[in-house]
């Protein structure tokens, strides 16, 4: 018997149906081995020696795939086929050298683009060896990654309290998404106007015309730049005598497409089904592993790691068959169709992704998708059969119509086009990203169909419009405009695009709001930082050659350890160059670079860094405990501080004009006034003056502009008593806390799902909420209903379920919970995903896997009690303030009002959330 190795046991289980009883199928789940968070995991003066650890639950599985290889005549290590799985059979390979598990039995490679029988089994026919340049661009890249992390956020954190860690490729990446928003700032409208007539055959039939020249000078898109000139040209038309000059109608071809890749698989599903790029490559994980269609297990798509756009020759032939049967033989080009890829440093070893079967339409198995993969397959489907698919035969029909008003003479132009043959696009119609939207603008009359008209015709003016424009900023990238700018630049590579993202939000320097990505005030100084002191390393052209010389590694053009010592004797010598940079020069550089963000220009034309409160003082950055802020040079005479921008709040602020207090009303009741404010933490209300003022920071979502004196008394009133407890008798409080929206009452609490529920909830919801909260046990730490079960843990023992709780959703295995990351859709999370988080948390906490068929031990600490006390204190400093904590942040310290989330608890958030090894290296 054979024993063979994959990463996932979904893939396990599929590949096992075809391999039948002579293999072993076990699956490593994803890596076993790692560097170790700490420092001397990679050391350069030991010619880049690396030390290895392997996960504690790892250990169990290691075990069982020795044991299982003891008891096989060879091992065939069947990973996917790019650079993560060639490590991956590396690592495990290594491991079982080290338990002298395998002897001189043989050890093969294989590898397959496709999961699906004829291709597991061919592969098995065609085995190799593991590939050592592929290996080696791995280690390369792992050690650069932790080299840079390990050594430059420490530097960030010395030099810029507040920022949380630097890594290679997301520092580069972040610097893409705050130039885009410096540009917006800077972006200055210009007025433009553009004049159109509609006219009227002599046939009576309309169309449009837009004005192309004017006595004799060609228009450009900001020609027309005031309303006097608009309307001089416009009164001419007025009067004028309309005839068509000419009318030239020109055939012209479409092409289609070549197939999906990573990045534009990610694009596309972004644009036309509204998926995130991480959502994207889940359920196209799932679509790869197999899928069970009618009884048979068979992967659905190619592997979907590739900026190949090649596809295999059988595979051609498959789609022109499919082609040819489902929308006519015409729709066959005489040709197949071959495609080269155009994004730079792109590999070609890996086919596009496609349908491993253009015979599975996607309306054929819809039936057994959930309704996410179906919409995905249907997109892959399309996209791929499209692009063997005869061109499009488009006609696009020019008008000139020449105007004459006396001496003076205009030109316009009527656009038009009518698809003749719609060949590929009866298949697939190409999405528009962000970045296509604004070039389109003035154009968008071109696809209408025009009406016939004649040459030397006359034409009937019906009316003259002349329409007022400003010119637009250039848009916020959204995920998907964003992986494409960093395919062309050559920015990480496929595999990385989605985790580069999210790891950006989960550290806080971008906001994804509303599928813009936005970078934050913490993102901005940690980008202006790098910038300034750093700035080779956050080049664009630096990055892509980086990449450049790990893709010769993988070729086995470059030794990996000469780009290493390359790379690292100049990055040692800069970061040892920042040991003399005092602060002062940091804020002096950081002033002069984000100007625009912490001193925008006022609307009087005053000095934007002139302190608003005091009359001498100068406004600058400061840096405190948790990050920077805008405060006053004659501090503490001037205790002004304003929060740095970068969010919806903080912009809102600025749009309000709260450099200075603004007034909403005086409060009726003691006729005290009610102002708005800008403070350090951001913008909140204020009833009264001096230290006996009341105060309450604006909610999440609530914006400045949107502020009124309604609801400026709403917020001080808080906490709102609803009414007595019909048992106990005493009140029930509603309020806004450190942890969101609550209840209060005898000295418990309880979560409210919206802020509009403090102001809205009755008597007798508060009730029902409190005897719900009270049946979880104490502080409310009972275990919430599952919202899905995945699966079972292979070492924690028990199912692993998805639950809601006060911080969030996390997955649960037997005593073990793991919180989901920031922003992820807990009914996205796949079985695979749940055991790698529920792996790290374990080994952070010393949680220990589930013997079978043994009882533990009552002396020994149980997976809870470990995994309590890693999460107890956290959770113990974070409440042991007094029972009136929560309603405590909406009476402050005048010259603090409160943030919506305190540092101290982002920081035990994300402890609980992020791994040891991702906080200084990516």
């Amino acid at each position: 018997m054979d024993l063979v190795i994959v990463e996932s046991p979904a893939k396990a289980k599929t590949i096992n149906k075809y391999l039948g009883s002579n293999y072993k199928v076990l699956a490593s789940y994803g890596h076993v081995r790692d560097l170790p968070a700490k420092d001397g995991s990679v050391l350069p003066d030991d010619d880049f020696s690396m030390s290895w650890e392997v996960a504690k639950l790892s250990q169990k599985r290691l075990a069982e795939i020795a044991q299982a290889m003891k008891e096989s005549d060879a091992l065939i290590l069947a990973t996917d086929p790019d650079r993560e799985g060639e490590a991956i059979s590396w690592h495990v390979l290594e491991v079982l050298r080290q338990k002298k598990a395998i002897g001189k039995k043989p050890v093969s490679r294989v590898v397959f683009n496709a999961i699906t029988k004829s291709a597991v089994l061919d592969a098995m026919a065609n085995p190799r060896e593991i590939d050592a340049p592929l290996v080696d661009a791995y280690l390369a890249r792992r050690a650069l990654d932790y080299l840079v992390g390990f050594t430059l956020s420490p530097v960030l954190w010395r030099k810029l309290p507040g920022a949380r860690s630097a890594g290679r490729v997301q520092s580069v990446a972040l610097r893409l998404i705050c130039e885009r928003e410096s540009e917006i700032e800077r972006f200055k409208p210009e007025e433009y106007w553009t004049i159109a007539a509609r006219l009227a055959t002599p046939r009576g039939d309309e169309f449009a015309a837009r004005l192309t020249s004017f006595e004799g000078d060609k228009l450009q898109r900001l020609s027309v730049n005031d309303e006097t000139r608009a309307h001089t040209i416009r009164d001419m038309l007025e009067s004028a005598a309309f005839r068509v000059a000419s009318v030239e109608a020109k055939p012209t071809k479409r092409n289609p497409g070549p197939p999906f890749t990573t990045s534009t698989l990610q694009q596309a599903a972004s644009a036309k089904l509204g998926f995130s790029a991480s959502r994207t490559m889940q359920v196209a994980q799932k679509l790869y592993e197999g899928m069970d269609i009618g009884g048979e297990t068979v992967g659905l798509i190619t592997y979907m790691r590739t900026d190949g756009v090649q596809i295999a020759p059988e595979a051609v032939e498959d789609a022109r068959v499919s082609i040819a049967e489902t929308f006519g033989a015409r729709y066959v080009p005489e040709k197949a169709r071959h495609y080269a890829t155009k994004a730079k440093n792109a590999q070609e070893a890996h086919e596009a992704i496609r349908p491993t079967s253009f015979a599975r339409l996607p309306k054929d198995v819809q039936k057994f998708l959930d309704p996410d993969q179906a919409r995905l397959y249907d997109l892959i489907w399309k996209r791929t059969i499209a692009s063997q698919m005869a061109s499009a035969d488009i006609e696009r029909t020019t008008a000139e119509i020449e105007a004459k008003n006396g001496a003076r003479v205009a030109t316009l132009r009527a656009t038009g086009s009518v698809v003749r043959f719609d060949g590929f696009l009866g298949a697939y119609v190409d999405h528009r990203d962000d970045s296509k939207v604004e070039i389109a603008g003035d154009d968008d009359d071109e696809s209408a169909r025009l009406p016939r008209i004649e040459a030397n015709e006359t034409a009937e003016k019906r009316a003259i419009e002349a329409s007022q424009h400003f010119t637009e900023p250039p848009p916020r990238y959204s995920e998907s405009s964003m992986i494409k700018k960093m395919e062309e630049l050559g920015i990480g590579r496929p595999s990385t695009y989605a985790a580069t993202l999210q790891t950006l939000e989960d550290r806080e320097y971008i906001v994804n709001e509303k599928r813009k990505l936005i970078p934050d005030s913490k993102g901005r100084l940690v980008t202006a930082f790098l910038h300034n002191f750093f700035e080779k390393y956050v080049e664009y052209d630096f990055t892509a050659d980086l990449e450049l010389k790990l893709d010769k590694i993988s070729a086995g053009e470059l030794a990996w350890k000469d780009v290493l010592r390359e790379f690292w004797t100049d990055f040692s010598g800069h970061v040892d160059g920042t040991k003399e940079l005092r602060v002062t020069d940091v804020l002096d550089a950081l002033n002069i670079e984000l100007a625009p963000l912490a001193f925008p220009p006022k609307e009087d034309g005053t000095e934007p860094r002139a302190c608003p409160k005091c009359s001498g003082g100068q406004l600058s950055l400061k840096l405190g405990k948790f990050g920077a802020f805008v405060g006053c040079s004659n501090y503490p005479e001037c205790n002004f501080t304003r929060q740095l921008g970068s969010n919806l709040q903080a912009e809102g602020a600025g749009e309000a004009g709260l450099d200075e207090p603004k007034m909403l009303g005086v409060d009726p009741d003691n006729s005290e006034p009610v102002t708005m404010r800008s403070g350090r933490f951001g913008p909140y209300v204020q009833r009264g003056e001096g230290k006996e003022a009341k105060r309450s920071s604006l909610p999440k979502g609530w914006l400045p502009t949107e502020m009124d004196f309604e609801k400026a008394l709403q917020l001080l009133a808080l906490p709102r008593e609803v009414g007595l407890h019909p048992e106990s008798g005493k009140p029930i409080l509603a309020g806004l806390g450190r942890y969101g929206p609550f209840l209060q009452h005898d000295g418990a609490y309880a979560n409210l799902e919206t802020i509009e529920d403090v102001f809205t909830v009755g008597l007798n919801r508060a009730v029902t909420v409190i005897a719900e909260k009270k049946e979880k046990g104490p502080r409310g730490r009972g275990t919430p209903a599952a919202l899905a079960t995945l699966g079972e843990h292979p070492a924690l023992g028990g199912q692993i379920t998805v639950r809601e709780g006060r911080f969030g959703p996390y997955v649960n295995a037997g005593k073990v919970n793991a919180t989901l990351p920031k922003g992820k859709d807990p009914a996205s999370v796949t079985l695979e995903e749940a055991i790698v988080l529920l792996n790290e948390r374990a080994e952070k906490t010393g949680a220990k896997p589930v013997k079978a068929k043994k009882a533990a031990s009552p002396k020994k600490a149980t997976a809870e009690g470990a995994a309590t006390k890693t999460v107890a204190k956290p959770k113990t400093a974070a409440r042991a303030k007094p029972k009136t904590a929560p309603a405590a942040q909406v009476q402050v310290a005048p010259s603090q009002a409160p943030p919506a989330r305190p540092p101290a608890v982002t920081t035990l958030i994300k402890a609980d959330r992020t791994k040891p090894a991702k906080s200084a290296a990516e």
